[in-house]
């Protein structure tokens, strides 16, 4: 697999001589101050790649994360013309300058989302979390949101009540933050009054109708992505449930199955995120990466430990639900598969995704969910895993050969 690290730009406070001490070769990265829509100048490409190529080390531009899909797009709203015609022109001044793997979401209206950017570990240390009653808290007590409580068990808005009737305005405020903070790079941030306007026109939307502007979406770009050499990769859906009354179809097995069966196209294809998909309990991941396989065009490697009323919180690389082993085997076989099909995308790029805030992380201003120091260690433990599943194959699966 192709070590990568993902990297905000000139907006992290980590920077790419840091990169390159991880060990790290791929740059996930994206120009994430343009507004969704816009074209991405090719010179504003060849200007980051440039960035990434003159720091120490062997950093190359792998995989864009993300070109974002503009939220008319998703929605079906308007005359779409210019919007795709935008998408199809930064695909082409992308491939122009070699970069090539495209990993994008179709999440309507917000990105990831979690209720804690700092929850303690016990062993010191902070995760990230989902906490089922504070998102209920939320939605149902602080946003007000029509039919919200129809969305959570019972006992779960009941103890999302009590919880909004003891938080302070700080900790309220708190949880507004963390909702808001999934969202990438510049973009504006909804506070609760903005957040009521933004969800306004989706009202009455359903699975149904953001599968059709998926398909439709699939249908206009993936023609041009196959003609450019280009592989698209759609990120699963985190967490992989309805949230705010908006429906998420990238969320299980079928919902990837009818994705890349739309546009049956080996440049439509997958980002297997093992966080996202882990979080769903009917998910069996490496199954999911197995029956995918030839099209997962891009890794996340990450564990979440679930817990029985729909919370979750970030594990360490190796420990919580998914069998990582079992996963990287499966990815790791696939290589194979590849090389022995003289494919060109051999090897699959792969990143830590998430990681803990550990030691000198604590206080460094990184973005929520990527400090250096907790995701040097899951690099570091996903390469070491990597290594004795190499090792063993090569030694017909004993891991005590010499």
């Amino acid at each position: 697999m192709i070590e990568s690290w993902r990297w905000f730009g000139p907006l992290d406070h980590i920077t790419l001589p840091e990169v390159a001490q991880t060990g790290a070769a791929g740059v996930v990265t994206a120009l994430h101050e343009l507004p969704y829509g816009e074209v991405w100048p090719r010179a504003a490409i060849a200007e980051r790649k440039a960035m990434i190529e003159a720091a120490p080390g062997n950093l190359h531009w792998a995989v864009v994360e993300s070109l974002p899909v503009h939220e008319d797009i998703k929605r079906g709203a308007g005359d779409l013309t210019q919007l795709f015609a935008n998408y199809r022109q930064s695909l082409a001044n992308l491939a122009a300058e070699g970069v090539q793997t495209i990993c994008y979401n179709f999440m309507p209206l917000l990105d990831w989302t979690r209720t804690s950017l700092h929850a303690p570990l016990p062993e010191g240390g902070n995760a990230l979390r989902y906490d089922a009653v504070e998102m209920a808290a939320f939605d149902v007590f602080m946003l007000g949101r029509d039919g919200a409580a129809d969305d959570f068990p019972a006992d779960v808005v009941a103890r999302a009540k009590d919880w909004h009737a003891n938080a302070s305005a700080a900790q309220q405020a708190e949880l507004v933050k963390s909702i808001m903070s999934g969202l990438p790079g510049a973009y504006a941030r909804y506070d609760v009054d903005s957040l009521r306007d933004a969800l306004a026109p989706w009202q009455g939307f359903t699975a149904d109708d953001l599968r059709a502007n998926f398909k439709r979406f699939l249908e206009e770009v993936v023609p041009a992505a196959e003609d450019l050499g280009m592989r698209l990769c759609v990120h699963p859906d985190d967490p992989p449930r309805p949230l705010l009354g908006l429906p998420r179809i990238v969320s299980n097995e079928a919902d990837i199955a009818f994705i890349l069966g739309a546009v049956d196209n080996p440049a439509n294809g997958l980002t297997l995120c093992s966080g996202s998909l882990g979080a769903n309990p009917i998910n069996d991941v490496p199954a999911i990466a197995k029956r995918f396989a030839d099209r997962i065009h891009f890794a996340h490697l990450r564990n979440v430990r679930k817990e029985a009323d729909g919370s979750f919180q970030e594990d360490a690389h190796l420990e919580g639900d998914t069998d990582m082993a079992a996963l990287v085997a499966v990815l790791l076989r696939e290589e194979a598969r590849r090389r022995a099909k003289g494919r060109s995308d051999t090897k699959i790029p792969a990143r830590p995704d998430h990681g803990h805030e550990l030691a000198s992380d604590i206080g460094s201003g990184a973005h929520p969910g990527y400090p250096l120091v907790g995701r040097l260690r899951g690099l570091a433990e996903l390469r070491g895993l990597v290594r004795g599943l190499e090792y063993a194959a090569q030694n017909g699966g004993r891991a005590d050969a010499c």
